[in-house]
């Protein structure tokens, strides 16, 4: 029994001192430093809130080389920023994708907030499918552990017992509660920052309630409730594209609309794109097509 507890020992010990190389301490608030994963030999991806700052920040890597990075772009809605190094910061790690992660799976968590590495061991202890954060943000996979999330940890790596990187740890999305963002979700974000140095998330421009639909409409439109519109926005993405006060939505590219978070979600990333939305207007089904506009 100890050589197998020293061997699992010397096996964490291991990851630790193999991230050591890609998880750099990020100086971006005045008490405590925080932590962040490179992305590409240049890249750094971190969580917004740790940052108290608009334009550089000041970025340790593992052999205690300081750089002043740029901030890219930052997305307070799913907490993530991506900053941009003078220089080569080394390698970035290999990132798993969260479909073969399963609940029980041993995890760590991994900080950079002083000089050296910190971890803490803890398990993989809820998934789920897509989400939508308390700012509006949409997260693809649920990924909550039972990590200690020690002051600076933000923004570090969660490893699975392989060495691969499964999230990007962050304790400001959910109170009391350790999640991370997982790849596909630090992928999005990351090249939307990189491309345009902000999300651009969709605009309708209305005003609207859920409201639950009379007995015939219901079984006309497969739903119980849909979006009632008490107004539009003059001259906005709504008004432009047709929608009419009284219209009731009902879905939106093929997806059902029931609640306000349905259209949030709906609209999402989806700025100046064009959206089939379908509705009830004068007791009959109909589709139309508005083009989105970009939340101010």
């Amino acid at each position: 029994m100890a050589d197998v507890l020293s061997g699992l020992s010397e096996e964490m010990a291991g990851l630790v001192a193999g991230a050591d190389s890609y998880v750099v301490r990020v100086d971006g608030r005045r008490r405590v430093s925080a932590s962040g994963i490179l992305w590409a030999e240049d890249l750094v991806v971190t969580a917004h809130h740790i940052l108290e700052v608009d334009e550089t920040v000041d970025v340790v890597d593992s052999q205690g080389g300081r750089v002043q990075a740029e901030i890219v772009g930052r997305d307070p809605s799913t907490d993530l920023a991506v900053l941009r190094a003078p220089g080569s910061l080394g390698k970035a790690p290999t990132w798993v994708d969260p479909e073969g992660v399963r609940v029980g799976h041993m995890v760590l968590a991994i900080g950079r907030p002083r000089s050296s590495v910190q971890a803490t061991l803890g398990i993989v202890s809820a998934l789920g499918g897509a989400w939508r954060t308390p700012m509006g943000g949409q997260v693809d996979h649920y990924l909550q552990t039972d990590v200690v999330m020690y002051p600076g940890f933000s923004g570090g790596p969660l490893v699975d017992a392989a060495g691969g990187v499964i999230g990007l740890n962050t304790s400001a999305l959910l109170r009391g509660v350790s999640v991370s963002l997982p790849k596909p979700t630090v992928k999005r974000i990351a090249e939307a920052l990189l491309e345009h140095g902000r999300i651009q998330r969709g605009f309708l421009g209305v005003s609207a309630q859920p409201v639950r639909l009379p007995a015939g409409q219901a079984e006309q439109a497969g739903q119980e409730t849909g979006l009632l519109l008490a107004s539009t926005e003059p001259d906005g993405p709504a008004e432009a594209g047709g929608l009419l006060l009284g219209d009731v939505l009902v879905g939106m590219n093929g997806n059902p609309l029931r609640s306000l978070d349905d259209l949030l979600a709906g609209l999402g990333d989806q700025a100046g794109k064009p959206a089939v939305f379908r509705l009830l207007r004068g007791g009959e089904i109909k589709e139309q097509s508005v083009t989105l506009g970009e939340r101010p």
